[in-house]
């Protein structure tokens, strides 16, 4: 039993019944596996990690000190020292999530490469992009690397702010330091220490709606 050998190298597993652990899975002594985790294939785990009920892990590097939330996927990816993922999070194949970098709640990657410290806490498709040390992608944002034939790169530097709801039309490359607003559609590169906002300016026409409830009221 693979659970068993793991408990005996210094692995906490709660509830090793419930777990399932291929036989190719190392795990260092000090890491901590709760209930109902699945660790498959060649997965490494460091010590002072901790994998959290419900996720599943495949094929994976996980570094020291990583927490991995409830109810994670994991694939053929790596994950360094430090960092956070999910709950609910989406790793696949190819993703690099880099030392102390934070992949929370609903994100999901994808042959994507997350710099040291950089976040993207919440609802974001990172896809065949590169994110710099330091940046935050604002919640909501993706990346659009498909265009219906071919997929393309985004390159985001270190120190760049995207702004909630954005959307990164690749090939595209974001300068180090650059902040993008807030619901903001970017097709074209934004240089280093710019602030890019495309949207569509707002339109307030005073007392419409109340006209327009009088008027299909009289119908």
């Amino acid at each position: 039993m693979s659970a068993k050998r793991l408990m005996d190298a210094g692995v906490e597993i709660e509830r090793p019944e419930s777990c399932v652990i291929g036989d190719e899975v190392m795990v260092e002594a000090g890491a901590v596996i709760e209930p109902f985790v699945q660790l498959l294939g060649k997965t490494r785990v460091g010590a002072g990690t901790r994998i959290r009920s419900f996720t599943v892990v495949e094929d994976c590097e996980i570094g020291r000190n990583v927490l991995i939330r409830q109810s994670c996927v994991l694939e053929e990816s790596t994950v360094e020292d430090g960092a956070k993922i999910g709950p609910f999070a989406h790793l696949r194949p190819e993703s690099h999530i880099g030392a102390d970098a934070h992949i929370g709640n609903f994100v999901e990657t994808k042959k994507s490469r997350i710099g040291k410290g950089a976040k993207a806490n919440h609802l974001a498709y990172i896809g065949d992009a590169e994110v710099g040390e330091g940046t935050n992608i604002g919640a909501g944002t993706i990346t659009c690397n498909y265009d219906g034939a071919k997929k393309h790169a985004t390159k985001i530097g270190k120190g760049v702010f995207v702004g909630s709801n954005s959307t990164l039309i690749a090939p595209l490359t974001i300068g180090d330091g650059a902040y993008i607003g807030a619901a903001s559609c970017i097709p074209k590169d934004v240089p280093a220490d710019a602030l890019a906002v495309g949207r569509a300016r707002e339109m307030v026409k005073e007392g419409w709606a109340k006209t327009r409830r009088e008027k299909n009221a009289k119908k």
